[in-house]
């Protein structure tokens, strides 16, 4: 890496994975454990064409690129967007990952339709309208739904995916009602589903759900928590193994 290259807000993080590293700009919205959590679920496989929907910097397609055939990243904001790429170039995998800048509400204008094997979203999860908003617009669009809602969301990996093919999502446990209904009214169905606990005793903070486009209701397999800390503040073992 050259320093020299780097702008003034900008730092190196290691992704402690392949030798991997991201650039992110400490003014815009930076990832979080919601992301790497979320990049872990799926059961990935060797020939899998993925789709990620609003990919920030591209945390995801860097942590599974070696897990699957292809990864397409879309991302409005045009300074994660210009990361993103950098990233991609950065590790190395250009052949792996394709970046695009562009808003994915506008999808059918981009891809062809069912052309993809999963699609993986962490998309923002408050309603305008709720909580603080940020004076950083980029922090905003990632943390309220200022730019793309839960319906344009699940509307768009609905219309990216194959038969059969599934969609993972990281989200709010208080929302999950709304997704489980804006997954059916899309023709989709929650088949897998893991709570996430902050510690043992403490009520989830995010939810990691994945859904089959096409299947049958019913069949949802809910997972044992996952928690995240100790009691002592210590990262548990499980978590210590995702972050390798």
């Amino acid at each position: 890496m050259n320093r020299k290259s780097m702008g003034a807000f900008e730092r190196v993080d290691d992704l402690m994975r392949s030798g991997r590293h991201i650039i992110q700009d400490t003014r815009e919205f930076c990832f979080s454990m919601d992301a790497v959590l979320l990049a872990h679920f799926p059961r990935w496989k060797r020939k899998q064409r993925v789709l990620d929907l609003g990919t920030g910097t591209g945390v995801i397609p860097l942590i599974i690129a070696d897990e699957v055939a292809h990864v397409d990243a879309i991302e409005l904001n045009p300074v994660t967007a210009s990361l993103a790429r950098r990233n991609v170039r950065l590790n190395g995998l250009e052949d792996k990952v394709a970046v695009r800048e562009g808003d994915f509400r506008r999808i059918r204008e981009i891809y062809a339709a069912e052309s993809f094997d999963v699609v993986v979203a962490n998309p923002p999860y408050r309603p305008a309208a709720e909580g603080r908003i940020s004076a950083r617009d980029g922090v905003a669009c990632a943390r309220h739904e200022l730019t793309a809602t839960l319906e344009d969301v699940v509307s768009s990996a609905r219309y990216a995916l194959r038969f059969r093919g599934t969609f993972a999502m990281v989200h709010l446990p208080e929302r999950l009602g709304e997704i489980l209904v804006a997954l059916h009214d899309h023709q989709m169905e929650a088949k897998r589903l893991r709570m996430i606990q902050p510690k043992q005793g403490k009520a989830p903070n995010m939810v990691l759900l994945e859904a089959v486009a096409g299947a049958a209701p019913g069949g949802l397999r809910v997972l044992p928590p996952l928690v995240v800390h100790e009691e002592d503040g210590r990262y548990t073992e499980e978590i210590l193994q995702i972050y390798g």
